[in-house]
């Protein structure tokens, strides 16, 4: 196989052609969509806002790359995420001091404390009752919203909390705080997975889970990891996006972001079948869902349409990556080839 097929061929290659149109489309729509600014000594521009309006779906996304490759699927993330900034207002509206740096950190402890007890209870069901992952978690998602409601008592609740509100909008060293906390979510997936032996036994009870399990490994411990850990991603997902508007809305909060961040894990090219996984997949996919809804905006495409035609530009990059396309290129490709080398013989 040639250099040129070799990178055709390779999973990544249709996602990150995609995000390169989405960025040309942007830039004749916007002259100035790649420049960067420097205000105040923070950095300010159309990339740096993509970077930061999807950092809380990269975070998720990194949870469920890793609950995907285990072939399972974990639908209540939306739902953890709102839990997880309901109970976070809740707690600092109900403290004398909103606006204290101790308060913010104690609400933002029990926050991932609750998540992590959802986590537990998604692995349970999965993992010891034996109850299908999307049936499992579809239970909490349906139930989750309920409870983010009678926490909030069903008011949209508003915190005047600068500390809090540092984790949605605030900047580090120049750099949004939601991209970094992002950053690290994923530095530290990528480092643990791929540089322990951790990685391929998620692979391996993805691709045989019997097969695993006869070998010696204990699935179901594993299986309560990356559950748990998919609702920590979801509760500190949560925790920026209500951060960012100052108000726990539990009935919007984190509102169909699991379809993004499964959209997301399956254009970076992991399988939902289970098995190989690729977190740089991820982040790719992550790029190209929250591009899209910008280009939405840039072009001036009706925000109506917004689910359509994301629903049709994210279509088309899994057909261009799947295994009949990928055949029907090579079939093509190798029919050149060979109708080539006849007209060379007949020469």
């Amino acid at each position: 196989m040639s250099g040129l097929a070799k990178v055709v061929s390779h999973r990544l290659f249709w996602p990150i052609v995609m995000l390169l149109v989405l960025f040309a489309i942007n830039l004749v729509a916007f002259p100035g969509f790649f420049t960067i600014t420097v205000r105040d000594g923070q950095l300010f521009g159309s990339l740096i806002d993509i970077l930061r309006n999807g950092a809380p779906t990269l975070i998720i996304a990194v949870g469920m790359t890793l609950v995907i490759a285990t072939r399972g699927i974990d639908l209540s993330v939306g739902a953890v995420a709102a839990i997880s900034g309901a109970v976070a207002c809740s707690i600092i509206l109900g403290s004398p001091e909103p606006g204290n740096l101790a308060t913010v950190a104690v609400a933002v402890a029990v926050a991932l404390l609750i998540s992590l007890v959802l986590g537990v209870w998604n692995g349970f069901l999965v993992a010891v009752l034996g109850i299908q992952p999307i049936i499992a978690t579809l239970i909490l998602m349906t139930a989750g919203r309920g409870v983010a409601m009678l926490i909030t008592e069903g008011q949209i609740l508003t915190v005047n909390s600068p500390p809090f509100k540092f984790l949605g909008s605030g900047f580090w060293f120049g750099v949004p705080v939601a991209v970094v906390i992002a950053a690290v979510v994923f530095g530290i997936a990528a480092l643990v997975t791929r540089r322990t032996a951790l990685g391929m036994l998620i692979e391996s009870v993805g691709i045989n889970p019997e097969a695993s399990r006869q070998a010696g490994l204990r699935a179901r411990g594993l299986l309560f990891a990356v559950y748990t850990f998919c609702a920590l991603c979801a509760a500190i997902a949560g925790l920026i996006l209500t951060a960012n508007t100052a108000a726990a809305d539990a009935n919007n909060t984190g509102l169909f972001i699991e379809l993004d961040a499964i959209l997301a894990v399956v254009i970076g090219g992991t399988s939902l079948a289970g098995g190989r996984y690729t977190l740089f997949g991820t982040l790719v996919g992550a790029l190209v869902i929250q591009t899209l809804v910008t280009t939405v905006y840039t072009v001036g495409i009706p925000p109506i349409a917004t689910m359509v035609f994301k629903a049709a530009v994210v279509t088309i990059v899994c057909l261009l990556q799947s295994p009949t396309t990928a055949a029907s290129i090579s079939g093509f490709r190798r029919r050149l080839a060979a109708r080539a080398g006849k007209g060379l013989a007949a020469s």
